[in-house]
């Protein structure tokens, strides 16, 4: 089974002033010489790790990794103003430009697949390869299945429950909303233990099996302060995209080289909607982590990522 690369520190890092009022952490890792890969990050909100550099052979790639919009170490840190997907996905391609970057290959898991996918969808000229992990459609029913009574709190009901604490009992029929609104309001101590328990909920849904160093590591107060205000931000605004936008847009990357790695018991983002990607992109590869949920760190995901990394180095 394939193991994490070794850890790796980046050679150069830097803030790209992207415009709107807006600074994008950058890093590149590995070699400067290496096949160039953007790795996309998922949340929205989440930022990058260390581990992140971790799936891609460092003597073969040159990894690009950023912080989105207003998380992670991209400043100013939590900002939710013009913060959206179109220009999301205009950071791209101005990364891609400010590194002297002619095509690349992409690597988005969650949110990160979501963001891959209508990038790739804007620029399809761009893309050499698509690796994605925990497809994201970015639909209603997508995000209502975690949030807004869709499924997820019958197999966690007692973490569903804990959650719940944390929003008005008046406003259960629409939780997402109701989340957001106490998150942009003035009352800070509210808001933080709103974020809390949005990041502390999702995060606990993303394993097969109960991890609590997963959990703690991903739930620190910065953390969950940009993960929960970024998810209830688009989720309100459905993601900014249009009904079935990445669905009906899929003629447009037919033609790109694609490999989807989902958990068969992806409580977070359910395989269904990996299957429907992979039916709508008859061309790409379709690989399922039988013994997986969400995250990108269980091993036999791991395993897989690793390996159609290194299967795009051939293309």
């Amino acid at each position: 089974m394939n193991e994490f690369y070794p850890e790796i520190e980046p050679y150069n890092h830097f803030l790209l002033d992207v415009g709107d009022g807006h600074q994008l952490y950058i890093e590149e890792c590995g070699n400067p010489n290496g096949q160039t890969l953007v790795f996309i990050h998922g949340g929205p909100g989440g930022g990058c790790s260390s581990n992140d550099r971790r799936f891609f052979d460092p003597d073969c790639y040159r990894i690009i990794l950023f912080d989105q919009r207003g998380c992670g170490r991209s400043l100013p840190h939590g900002s939710l103003d013009n913060n959206d997907s179109t220009r999301l996905i205009e950071d791209l391609d101005k990364i891609r430009q400010h590194l002297a970057v002619s095509k690349w290959h992409v690597f988005g898991g969650s949110w990160g697949s979501t963001l891959a996918l209508i990038y790739a969808q804007a620029y399809p000229e761009d893309i050499i390869s698509m690796v994605l992990r925990g497809i994201y459609l970015a639909r209603p029913e997508d995000s209502n299945w975690l949030f807004n009574g869709g499924g997820a709190q019958r197999v966690f009901p007692d973490y569903h429950a804990e959650f719940l604490t944390a929003i008005p009992a008046d406003s259960h029929d629409d939780v997402i909303n109701a989340a957001y609104q106490l998150m942009i309001a003035d009352d800070s101590r509210a808001a933080m233990a709103v974020a809390r328990a949005w990041s502390l909920w999702e995060t606990r849904c993303a394993t097969l099996v109960p991890n609590e160093e997963f959990v703690a590591n991903k739930t620190d107060d910065k953390s969950c302060w940009t993960l929960a205000r970024h998810e209830a931000h688009f989720m309100v605004n459905h993601c900014f995209l249009s009904d079935d936008q990445i669905i009906n847009d899929c003629p447009k990357i037919a033609h790109i080289p694609t490999i989807i790695v989902h958990g068969r018991y992806d409580l977070v983002c359910p395989f269904d909607q990996a299957l429907l990607l992979h039916q709508h992109l008859p061309q790409s590869e379709l690989i399922v982590s039988e013994t997986a949920g969400h995250a990108s760190s269980e091993p036999e995901t791991r395993d897989k990522l690793i390996a159609a990394t290194q299967n795009i180095l051939l293309l």
